[in-house]
């Protein structure tokens, strides 16, 4: 009887770890936003100073789909994903909008002239208001809306060629068909 008195509490804990791992989501870019189905917040971002592109607002993500990138020259992996947003925009022609998160305009201007601008528009948000108004949990993150101005898909983190191959050019393809 002692071994009973011993043994259940293992056996339960073991049962508590077994039922949470199991409800873990894997995916850890998969991070469901309150904003998909809904209307892009209402913002407006000023140029990067210095930089030879417009800002923009949310009245401009309508009319087309965009997808909305949100990058800083400090982040990493920011660097690492450039090279597919460049070819994302090369190969699609769609709509590629930056917001340029938490960074000084010089800064920003030296990282789109060392690995190539794939922007249509830049804003600046150095405050970080409109990064928090869309849900942003930290840098990179890519939002893709529809033409209705409607946010359709979020990725968060860094994007791959496989979450490219996946999940957005499926997504881009649903709204241009």
């Amino acid at each position: 009887m002692r071994y009973v008195f011993f043994v259940l509490p293992l056996v339960a804990l073991v049962a508590l770890v077994a039922i949470f791992a199991l409800s873990i989501d894997r995916d850890a870019n998969l991070v469901r936003s309150v904003l998909i189905d809904k209307p892009v917040p209402q913002f407006a971002l000023a140029a990067v100073d210095g930089l030879d592109m417009p800002g923009f607002d949310n009245a401009a993500l309508t009319g087309e789909p965009t997808v909305v990138n949100v990058f800083a020259s400090w982040c990493i992996p920011c660097r690492d994903e450039h090279p597919l947003l460049e070819s994302l925009k090369a190969e699609t022609g769609i709509r590629l909008f930056g917001i340029n998160h938490s960074d000084a305009p010089e800064n920003a201007r030296a990282f789109l002239a060392e690995l190539g601008n794939p922007y249509d528009a830049v804003g600046a948000d150095r405050d970080r208001r409109t990064s928090i108004d869309w849900g942003v949990y930290g840098v990179p993150e890519t939002f893709l809306v529809d033409a209705a101005g409607i946010i359709v898909y979020k990725h968060v983190g860094p994007l791959t060629p496989l979450a490219i191959e996946t999940e957005l050019l499926p997504a881009i393809a649903g709204l241009k068909g």
